[in-house]
């Protein structure tokens, strides 16, 4: 099983989550760069967090252009699993992915500190490791992280049983305290949390790795047959 992580100038969770995946998941990954057109023979990607270029303009808005991205659409189309974490979720809405936008923090600062999330639904290839309603600890380290829709597409993301994780004690003001969507297609994720930080006790939390575990177990039976 290989992972793709995606790697844009600014990224600065490529290696955290190359790491995650290869050594405390234990499958391989491997980084592809922005200006590649192709994903080779992945089977799931990661947009890691950090900074893309353009981020002064809006955050992801020159990124979602990059060669890789159209190569990215194409994988999701096809069904293949995509996370986007932190700066990843960012371009996956500028990019039309995902929903929404990301705003400026509630309180105008970066913050960089652990959060507590409530899984809101398993029914996911990326949460079926989990256990609904349960409470985990990830980091957060974003400076606008503020979720934002319209109430029509607020009211589709909980209809449609597509919000994954929400704040338990809500840091940045993102609408109703959401902290991770799908798409309709269920087969794309987008969250400002960071999993890939919270994979071992050392870190202080192995709460993230249920996301990769969760991914591993879903690809698993098409891998096997």
């Amino acid at each position: 099983m290989k992972f793709g992580v995606i790697v844009f100038p600014g990224s600065n969770c490529d290696h955290d989550a190359w790491y995650a995946i290869n050594h405390n998941l234990g499958h391989a990954a491997e980084f592809i760069w922005h200006d590649s057109a192709s994903l080779g023979d992945v089977d799931a990607v990661v947009l890691p967090g950090g900074f893309s270029y353009g981020d002064y303009l809006r955050c992801g808005a020159i990124a979602k252009f990059s060669p890789v991205m159209g190569a990215v659409r194409r994988f999701a189309a096809d069904g293949g699993l995509v996370l986007g974490i932190c700066n990843g979720i960012q371009i996956l809405v500028e990019c039309g992915l995902l929903p929404g936008a990301l705003m400026r923090n509630r309180n105008l600062k970066f913050i960089c500190r652990e959060v507590a999330l409530r899984v809101e639904t398993t029914r996911s290839p990326f949460t079926s490791a989990a256990r609904q309603g349960q409470i985990v600890r990830m980091p957060i380290a974003h400076g606008e992280g503020c979720y934002v829709a319209d109430e029509r597409t607020l009211d589709e993301l909980e209809a449609e049983d597509r919000v994954l994780f929400r704040y338990v004690h809500n840091p940045n003001g993102s609408l109703r305290d959401i902290a991770g969507i799908l798409n309709r297609e269920r087969n794309v994720l987008g969250m400002m949390p960071h999993p890939e930080r919270a994979t071992e006790p050392l870190m202080g939390s192995q709460d993230g790795l249920l996301v990769f575990q969760s991914v591993a177990l879903a690809l698993a039976p098409a891998l096997q047959s």
